[in-house]
């Protein structure tokens, strides 16, 4: 079906999101690989928070960032993805005015907040790693709630300036949106209102949301590099790499896609490219955070082992004081096995 019979369809205060094509034979597969990766996303980043705040060996300023960082990629998929699946499931493409507002509201709101955030991870192992010796002290619980708060505040600020903005304009046109959510390039270009005049505005929010927190966080990586090329040891230097690896990966992953689809051509030819490209961050970004965190870190892993290991010591449908009765003399005679090894070897 054409965007003009779609038009035909919608109401004056219904705009509609032609998602990434109208193939009916894929509407089921689709349905269930985006259900099953939403179901995989939701669950790895409330396990990673959890960890976070019941694990006292994650209670460091690396892991409250990681704990946010999830936490926000919870919010940030939950605004597109449900929606998406509904609309698979019945149907239905449609999308009122003020649902496409508050989408395209709390989506930069979360976009934005991750820029920050991401920067301000990459601000944290820039002082573990150049500045070890004051890290405890510059990185202080205070520091951290800080630049946390910071970081929402401005996704928050940011997002209700570009939603005012968008908002503010007319639609008298065409209705349909060529994305699979409410995006601002595609909401700008059914905009009948001639929008040259804030073209300087947009310029400056682009450079506040987007440029100044990946070039941030782009002079704190060259400085962390910088530092571990200097160090002499190769096992130092693999030490200090793998602090990093892990928030490097997702770093690229996020920018890369985002950088390309925002300078990417909205061409006829280049509409689908821009459409798979634009997945990778806002879908495939919270889906890879947790495994990447998880499947690489070492310390997330051992608080991982440490959960699934008491669950295993304590009896199904016990309470919690029969499960520490059983968990108790099993972990201290295993320390008192490690203590007679330990002596035994002094001997």
């Amino acid at each position: 079906m054409e965007k003009g019979e779609w038009d035909n369809l919608t109401s004056p205060m219904e705009f509609l999101l032609l998602g990434m094509g109208n193939v009916a034979s894929l509407q089921t597969p689709l349905f269930f690989l985006l259900f099953l990766i939403y179901s995989v996303t939701v669950v790895g980043n409330i396990l990673i928070t959890v960890l976070v705040v019941v694990d006292r060996h994650l209670h460091t300023p690396m892991y409250f960032f990681l704990g946010n960082l999830s936490s926000l990629e919870t919010c940030y998929s939950s605004t597109i993805l449900p929606r998406l699946l509904a609309s698979l499931l019945n149907g239905d493409r449609t999308i009122s005015a003020h649902s496409c507002m508050a989408q395209f509201y709390f989506f930069g709101c979360f976009a934005t907040t991750e820029c920050y955030l991401l920067a301000m991870m990459s601000y944290d192992r820039y002082l573990a790693i150049c500045q070890p010796l004051l890290y405890a002290s510059l990185m202080t619980w205070k520091v951290c709630l800080k630049l946390v708060a910071a970081s929402w505040l401005g996704g928050l600020l940011i997002s209700v300036v570009t939603t005012s903005f968008i908002s503010h304009q007319r639609f008298c046109g065409p209705k349909a949106i060529d994305h699979f959510f409410c995006d601002f390039t595609p909401l700008l270009e059914l905009a009948s209102t001639d929008i040259t005049m804030f073209a300087p505005i947009a310029l400056i929010i682009s450079f506040l949301d987007l440029v100044f927190p990946f070039l941030f966080t782009l002079a704190s990586y060259v400085h962390i590099i910088a530092a571990i090329l200097r160090i002499s040891s190769r096992v130092g230097r693999q030490k200090a790499f793998s602090t990093c690896s892990s928030h490097l990966t997702v770093v690229t992953i996020f920018y890369g896609t985002l950088i390309i689809v925002y300078l990417l051509p909205r061409t006829a030819p280049l509409r689908q490219l821009n459409k798979v490209l634009s997945l990778f961050y806002t879908i495939l970004t919270p889906l890879v955070n947790p495994l990447i965190y998880s499947l690489r870190n070492r310390e997330v892993k051992e608080a991982l082992r440490k959960v699934f290991h008491k669950g295993e010591c304590c009896i199904p449908g016990a309470s919690p004081e029969v499960c520490a009765t059983v968990y108790l003399p099993v972990s201290m005679g295993m320390k008192r096995k490690v203590l007679r090894r330990k002596h035994i070897g002094k001997l």
